[in-house]
């Protein structure tokens, strides 16, 4: 009976491995960009494409690490210290981003799934490392079938991005822009976006946010939108959005910025699609959004 109960106890703590390391991966994956945008806007790199290809070399090796669990072969001497390899690495990396940098958005161990601050996430390894250790001591190392774990570390990173491709984005003119104000991080090459760009002392540029503003409370299909602002004169963004009676995510911009966005004067709205421009506007705003998003 205590064999029995032993045994089970050792399946448990593997599934439980298994499937942390499981969601981990498949959170990442839906939604790559997200955590792409975490590493640019923590300093880790500057070059998206460089992000891109480290997300996906984790995802590769968080999916070989669950998969490796499910199996009983090589766990005390492949499968649980690849684990703690993993485990050691981010938990010293969240507490560089969450005690040093003073981070405390979203660290993206869950992607958007499930969102966690840098400290809650060294709790959640401190407990993985606890599972894993409790399974290294009462396990033992079954040492048949190596080509089993082998083919599962060779194919999962492949898979990864046979799954989600790294797309060039070298010419998205957005990229740079991955903080708003009252949103946080924000993954511009993902998903339906609209952009607008707005001086904030310009009339049209108010009574254009006006009506976007109107537009989305009042439109359901309307796509999250995000302001670039730029500012010359007295207007702050508290006033202009008092004025336009708006409240979107926003980031500031620079003169050559702002005048290599918009057309022959402002305001222009850009319509963004999985990081492509898909259409952008310079008038007719509303006529031409509901032509587009109405129901």
């Amino acid at each position: 009976m205590n064999s029995k109960i032993a045994f089970d106890f050792k399946i448990l703590l593997r599934l439980l491995l298994a499937a942390t390391f499981i969601l981990s991966a498949y959170s990442k994956i839906i939604l790559p960009g997200s955590i792409e945008v975490i590493l640019i806007d923590q300093g880790i790199t500057a070059d998206r494409n460089i992000a891109a290809y480290i997300v996906r070399i984790f995802i590769g090796v968080e999916l070989a690490i669950g998969i490796l669990f499910l199996f009983p072969y090589y766990l005390k001497s492949i499968t649980i210290p690849l684990t703690w390899g993993l485990l050691f690495f981010f938990t010293g990396y969240l507490a560089y981003t969450g005690f040093i940098l003073g981070d405390k958005n979203n660290c993206g161990c869950f992607g958007e799934l499930i969102k966690m601050t840098p400290f809650e996430s060294i709790l959640k390894n401190i407990f993985l490392l606890i599972l894993s250790f409790l399974l290294f001591f009462k396990t033992r190392d079954d040492k048949r079938k190596l080509f089993l774990p082998a083919i599962i570390i060779l194919i999962s990173l492949p898979i990864v991005f046979l799954i989600s491709p790294v797309s060039d984005i070298s010419e998205f003119k957005f990229g740079k822009y991955t903080y708003f104000e009252e949103a946080g991080r924000v993954d511009l090459t993902s998903g339906d976006k609209l952009v607008a760009v707005f001086s904030l002392d310009c009339e049209h540029c108010q009574q254009t946010a006006a009506e976007i503003a109107d537009l989305k409370r009042n439109e359901n299909n309307l796509p999250d939108v995000y302001v670039l602002f730029f500012s010359e004169g007295n207007v702050t963004v508290d006033l202009f959005n008092s004025i336009t009676h708006s409240d979107f995510p926003y980031h500031m911009i620079d003169v050559n910025d702002f005048f290599d966005l918009i057309g022959t004067q402002p305001p222009r709205i850009y319509w963004l699609k999985d990081g492509k421009v898909e259409k952008y506007w310079d008038d007719n705003f509303e006529k031409n959004l509901l032509e587009v998003f109405a129901k």
